[in-house]
């Protein structure tokens, strides 16, 4: 198999046109007790199992065959959990490695404040090299978040970390935004550090009000993501996706719903939002706004092949 077009799942590499139509951010489960307090003995992976089982087989029926997992370690990042889902669904799954520094930091592990951003980079490659806590499965991307504005001393240091990973790995960096200044802080930090923008996905581009923001990011060759569909929001999407298309952007776009999940803590995982939104009502609308089938297979099949193919 050549690297030059492989993408690494829970349960191993596949080809980059085996990954089909897929969802480029979601969640099977969430724990946000915090970093200090997080771990498996607070939740039953078999349940978690049980009760996430039937949205990813929704998913599988209306015709999507992967799934991007945007959990980092500590806020209930299981791998061997993604991979039970992914045997049974055969969905072709992802996870992360990295660290999420949005939030105030609260998912931030003590050792992050302390080490250097080789020292934190030596430990997100050791997970790709070695496998996840234990086991033998890698990470298909890097995943890091920061808080709005100027980047923090912390979020700077993950955001150099996740770019060293990537030039040893291959590996995509996902970065969680939302804001303007710390998204356009992250792109100058990772081309400084010598990353192609190509390998930078800006998570929740479409929280960000002005969407001239979103075409500087895609004219850097960033990959601009509208992870945010909901069923409340399709005429939004809608317009965005019609001008970042009318733009000659469509070669950059990602889509998905930031949706589920089973909540650690939660009496039954809590409320559950399933990942259908973009299936049922947001691809409607787009073909009735004369968006073809050629453009939709790229936003949903060749656009994420590529996002997430690595280059090691």
């Amino acid at each position: 198999m050549s690297n030059e077009n492989t993408i690494m799942t829970v349960r191993g590499p596949i080809p980059a046109a085996e990954f089909g139509k897929v969802l480029v951010h979601e969640h099977a489960m969430c724990d946000f007790i915090g970093a200090g307090e997080t771990g498996r003995h607070r939740y039953n992976p078999d349940v978690v199992i049980e009760t996430m089982l039937p949205f990813l087989q929704a998913l599988k029926e209306r015709g999507f065959t992967g799934f991007v997992d945007c959990t980092p370690a500590y806020i209930g990042r299981d791998a061997e959990v993604l991979q039970r889902l992914a045997e049974l669904t055969n969905l072709h799954i992802l996870t992360n490695t990295g660290y999420y520094g949005a939030a105030g930091d609260k998912f931030v592990p003590s050792h992050a404040f302390t080490e250097t951003a080789d020292q934190l980079a030596a430990r997100w490659v050791k997970e790709w090299e070695q496998g996840i806590d234990g086991t033998n499965i890698k990470p298909g991307f890097i995943k890091i978040g920061v808080d709005p504005g100027p980047l923090s001393e912390i979020d700077r240091k993950l955001v150099q970390a996740a770019a060293k990973t990537h030039l040893q790995t291959g590996l995509p960096i996902a970065c969680h935004t939302g804001e303007a200044q710390a998204a356009l802080d992250v792109l100058e930090n990772v081309r400084r550090e010598g990353v192609d923008p190509s390998a930078l996905i800006i998570v929740h581009a479409d929280g960000i009000s002005d969407q001239n923001v979103h075409f500087q990011f895609a004219e850097a060759g960033a990959w601009v993501e509208y992870d945010g569909v909901s069923d409340n929001s399709i005429e939004k999407h809608v317009q965005l996706i019609k001008e970042i298309l009318k733009r000659g952007f469509g070669n950059r776009l990602l889509l998905s719903h930031d949706a589920g999940w089973y909540q650690v803590g939660e009496p039954d995982g809590g409320k559950i939002r399933p990942y259908t939104a973009i299936s049922d009502q947001l691809i409607p609308a787009l073909k009735t706004a004369g968006v073809d089938e050629t453009t939709l297979h790229k936003l949903l099949v060749d656009n994420p092949a590529q996002a997430f193919t690595f280059f090691p």
